[in-house]
């Protein structure tokens, strides 16, 4: 080596060492202050040690003298091992140490490439998102920059044409304000760390400055917000720690890409074995009596567990990813325990966005029905539940995975249908005695040909659980399966064995639609 290239080597290396110090042991301090990870440590978390290949390390901001380490954001691919497969993933993490994670043209021509090269390989991209949005000071948003402003906006655009195609995670470890925020609003993941990470469109100064409303960060757009109210949340955790390992839990359910079907998982024990009795005990003898949805679930899924997204926003439908003798698969079931399990707007959105997720990437989709039918009411009309419920009837309509309906207590009404009812295309319909299938429940019937004598009753109520309970007979099960419209009335302990058998003979399943761009959807 000569002393040039040797010269060259070593002024390298220390700016190499420099631009892994980020912000500097002050700017590093403070961020651990606030009980967060630097984006060097998260990727360390994410990644397995050695295989990182950082892309564009030496992109320091435009029009500026001084060195800003990596422009802020730390880009990069490299191997993660989610349990089921060490597979290649491609990460863009934004580290607020410099420039407070903020997006300058350099920041965002490194980002830009990373996703060029995640849609090219087809591999997973991951954001890590502790960003204040766009720079506005330094070379960020001044001179040309701003008068270039018009030919921005690609990352909104790539990442819409990214989704379907490969997997799309955005965890929010920090702020992630204007266009920072629109990276979890177009991603299919968005775990939340509670109490550091916000997002919005505008910051709490913007709105104060706009609409003069004064709120804290977390008021605005922390955690509980986007997960309880919003429903732009998936997950909240406690730490970056936890929120890393949601990450790694949550891909290996899914295939790299599109054109791939998710790896199944070694399984250690029989698929065939009976559930214990205890699956007896979950439902209710009394048909009006609420019971917790998740019991169920975890009889029916290997090792009781459950992968759930969205726990506490529409609480009355169930979305998330299990495996049954190791193969992955998406449940949607309703949940009795929160208004019934009656469909209204959210829970129509939330199983919507679900079901197009896993039919994108090829997951099977069990339901489990025991459903009232849809929110009725002018409150609920008023607020579109005839569109939101149609955008869930149009998911499971053109679902092409295998769809599995397990019809556990009641399937009314159109709540039948959009929990993918026979004429849904179920590649199995399966239900557990003493369930029912009706076009509504036997109160409702009740309410309806008998208004005149319940008017006139001593006791309406009494005189509805009586006649109830006469018409309760002829809407059972066993009644519908004899006219053949049901594959099967199981014992409840058989459900992994039948669930099992049906996952094997339909993980070849292809169908073909009418050809079209796409359907018009309802929103």
């Amino acid at each position: 080596m000569g002393d040039r290239m040797r010269q060259e080597v070593e002024k390298l290396t220390g700016l190499r060492e420099e631009i892994r110090q980020m912000g500097g042991e002050e700017a590093v301090a403070k961020h651990h202050g606030k009980g967060k990870l630097t984006a060097r440590e998260r990727l360390a978390l994410l990644i397995e040690e050695g295989t990182f290949v950082e892309v564009g390390m030496l992109g320091s901001e435009f029009g500026v003298e001084e060195l800003v380490p990596a422009d802020g954001v730390v880009t990069g691919y490299g191997k993660l091992n989610d349990g089921v497969r060490i597979r290649d993933v491609a990460v863009a993490a934004y580290d607020f140490t410099v420039r407070g994670g903020s997006m300058g043209a350099v920041n965002e021509t490194k980002v830009t490439r990373i996703r060029e090269i995640a849609l090219k390989e087809r591999i997973p991209m991951i954001w890590l998102n502790d960003s204040g949005g766009a720079r506005v000071s330094g070379g960020g948003l001044s001179g040309e920059r701003v008068a270039l402003f018009a030919d921005s906006g690609y990352l909104f655009k790539d990442e819409a044409l990214m989704s379907g195609v490969i997997p799309l995670v955005a965890a929010m470890m920090g702020p992630g304000y204007a266009g920072t925020a629109y990276i979890p609003g177009l991603s299919d993941f968005v775990p939340m760390v509670k109490g550091t990470s916000f997002m919005g469109l505008g910051g709490p100064a913007l709105v104060e400055s706009v609409i003069r409303e004064k709120l804290t960060e977390d008021e605005l757009g922390g955690s509980k917000v986007h997960c309880e109210i919003s429903g732009c949340g998936d997950l909240e955790v406690k730490s970056d720690e936890e929120c890393i390992r949601a990450i790694k839990e949550y891909l290996s359910f899914f295939p790299q890409h599109c054109d791939e079907k998710p790896r199944r998982r070694e399984l250690s024990g029989d698929p065939t074995a009976w559930i214990g009795d205890g699956i007896l005990n979950v439902i209710p003898d009394n048909p009006r009596e609420a019971y917790d949805m998740h019991d169920l679930i975890r009889y029916i899924v290997d090792d009781g567990y459950f992968f759930e997204m969205k726990p506490k926003w529409g609480r009355n439908i169930v979305v998330g990813f299990g495996r049954i003798a190791g193969y992955s698969i998406g449940i949607v079931a309703n949940n009795p325990m929160f208004y019934g399990g009656v469909i209204d707007i959210d829970a129509a959105d939330k199983a919507a966005r679900f079901i197009w997720l896993c039919d994108a990437f090829n997951i099977p989709l069990l339901f489990m029905s025991d459903v009232p039918g849809f929110m009725v009411g002018s409150k609920a009309e008023k607020s579109g539940i005839i569109r939101h419920g149609a955008k869930m009837v149009h998911a499971v309509a053109e679902a092409t995975v295998p769809k599995l309906t397990l019809i556990v207590r009641k399937s009314y009404g159109a709540g039948y249908y959009a929990m993918c009812g026979r004429a849904f295309d179920p590649d199995l319909l399966i239900a557990y005695p003493g369930a029912e299938i009706s076009v509504m429940g036997p109160e409702g019937m009740v309410s309806i040909f008998a208004r005149k004598q319940l008017a006139e009753a001593e006791n309406p109520q009494e005189m509805t659980e009586r006649l109830a309970d006469d018409i309760r007979p002829q809407i059972n099960i066993f009644k519908t399966a004899k006219y053949g419209v049901v594959d099967d009335v199981i014992d409840p302990r058989e459900t992994r064995k039948v669930l099992f058998r049906a996952l094997e003979f339909t993980k070849d399943k292809k169908i073909l639609r009418h050809p079209r761009k796409h359907g018009v959807y309802p929103v």
